[in-house]
């Protein structure tokens, strides 16, 4: 793995959950994991409840858009992270692909946003332990 580790988020329309997992790993690792996230069919806008969701943490992804997933961020990542499209991913040996079954938050509102964003954070806890060797205070 590269010295700086690599990880691509990747949902169907790049407006909730990988969007909020790219949230959470900007805001907890900085700048020591290089992180992206795309779509295999993004949508027109971030989800607003997802927005709502994270701004109750103090993090912001209401500046963000949703993405096309391309071979080359799958190719230039060390890990890519699925969460319910996996066959729409291109495979390149030497990528470590997983898969996160989380229920997808369009058109739900806050309420049923918040548990899966919980669930995100758990999840992406665990990445950064995995990918850093010292990750410092979580």
């Amino acid at each position: 793995m590269a010295a700086k580790p690599s990880v691509l988020f990747v949902c169907v329309h790049n407006a909730g959950r990988s969007q909020m997992a790219q949230g959470f790993l900007t805001h907890l690792a900085g700048d020591r994991i290089e992180v992206r996230s795309a779509g295999s069919a993004p949508a027109e806008s971030v989800n607003p409840a997802a927005v709502q969701a994270m701004s109750e943490l103090g993090i912001d992804i209401g500046d963000q858009s949703p993405k096309i997933l391309t071979a080359d961020a799958v190719q230039t990542s060390d890990v890519v992270i699925t969460m319910g499209c996996g066959d729409a991913c291109p495979y390149f040996p030497g990528v470590s692909y997983r898969d996160w079954v989380l229920d997808d938050p369009a058109g739900q509102g806050v309420e049923a946003v918040r548990p899966i964003r919980d669930e995100i954070r758990k999840r992406v806890e665990e990445l950064i332990r995995e990918l850093l060797p010292d990750p410092g205070m979580l």
